[in-house]
């Protein structure tokens, strides 16, 4: 494959998005399969199978116009998509590569067997687990969803009563970190086993949900370089193509923990956009296409990243908050066009580029007051 690649995603949201505006600037042709005409890649990828993110047929369809499919999300049905693959179609990150991570419990046993740190964890079985724990499904959580914070006893009720209401599915059940720093990487590999690092960045997430980042991380060299040969261990056991995330959390005693892999691009590298010579969608697309890996070096000496998520309140005026946030010094504002908007979805971001590292938790502050009305300082 090479620059003419023709390129198919399954999955249509803001992540798919930025990969078509990403493809149109490399000339390269992108379709996309998802199942809603408002979703927002349809409005600028090339070509669209409307069809369910699961749904092979659809898939088969999406491969009919293309030369290499991936992915936007993990909620693939990989036994549906195996038979397309024994027929030829080309997927990149490979089939084989996402089987060890779309489910959470059997990506934590991966990490154990390449000797990788992680927090202690088992599958949830009915007994209790030993309080405070972090309670995961196992399978299709995203942004908070699935995912249960359990603290003491009442909260492990309350999850038991809500376990029958609960899809089947599974759970991971893990021993509570006392981080005092959680940190992501951007890591990409082409099928010639070159692999490109972008700066390790810290990130705040609240109720699971990504809220900010900071690029680079203020971090000690050694921590950094451990988390670099992780992310190098991690994508050449898994013979990876393509550009996955990578979080950790770090500890008070400075031991560095993996907390979960994305094979995808990911909203921690959302920075890259601006503030890097190749963004994490370009890479993405040169990985997948055969082409060389370009440069993951930061053009600025730093960049914070905040999401803007939909607010609780019935009637916001988000174009006047847009505007406040684009009038800031060196922002860079990305809206994602997404038909409705309600309390916790990801709407968009803005990226300020900085002069001055030290200044990225000040105008973090202002963008959180800005979007929030109120500043992050306190959760900072």
């Amino acid at each position: 494959m090479n620059k003419g690649t023709k390129i198919g995603v399954i999955g249509g949201g803001q992540l798919a998005w930025m990969l078509a505006l990403a493809a149109k600037e490399m000339g390269l042709s992108l379709w996309v399969q998802t199942p809603a005409a408002t979703d927002p890649a349809v409005a600028v990828a090339e070509g669209v199978c409307y069809g369910a993110i699961a749904d092979g047929a659809t898939t088969a369809q999406l491969a009919q116009h293309v030369d290499v499919i991936t992915f936007e999300n993990e909620f693939v049905d990989l036994e549906g998509l195996q038979h397309l693959e024994n027929q030829g179609v080309c997927f990149y990150p490979r089939l084989a590569s996402l089987a060890p991570l779309l489910n959470k419990y059997q990506q934590r046993l991966f990490l154990e067997e390449l000797g990788i740190p992680v927090p202690t964890f088992s599958y949830l079985r009915d007994r209790p687990p030993s309080i405070p724990c972090v309670i995961k499904a196992c399978r299709h959580g995203y942004d908070g969803q699935g995912t249960f914070v359990i603290q003491d006893e009442q909260a492990w009720q309350q999850f038991q009563q809500r376990w029958p209401e609960i899809p089947p599915q599974g759970f991971l059940v893990e021993a509570f970190v006392p981080y005092v720093k959680e940190l992501a990487i951007m890591a990409a590999r082409s099928p010639q086993g070159e692999i490109a690092l972008y700066p390790v960045v810290e990130t705040q997430q609240v109720a699971a949900i990504c809220r900010w980042v900071i690029a680079p991380a203020p971090l000690d060299s050694q921590v950094s370089g451990q988390i670099q040969q992780i992310a190098r261990q991690i994508l050449t056991a898994l013979d990876a193509v393509g550009i996955f995330g990578i979080e950790f959390f770090l500890t008070a005693t400075g031991e560095v923990l993996v907390n979960e892999i994305a094979p995808r691009t990911h909203n921690s590298g959302h920075y890259t956009i601006d503030a890097c010579v190749t963004s994490q969608f370009q890479q993405h697309l040169r990985a997948i296409s055969g082409q060389p890996l370009g440069s993951p070096a930061m053009q600025v000496p730093a960049a914070v990243m905040v999401n803007l998520l939909g607010l609780p309140e019935p009637e916001v005026d988000y174009a006047a908050k847009r505007e406040a946030l684009a009038a800031l010094p060196h922002a860079n504002l990305h809206w994602y066009g997404k038909s409705q908007a309600y309390a916790g979805r990801k709407l968009g971001h803005v990226t300020v580029l900085l002069a001055q590292p030290e200044a990225a938790r000040t105008v973090i502050q202002q963008i959180e007051a800005i979007w929030y009305g109120t500043p992050v300082a306190a959760t900072m």
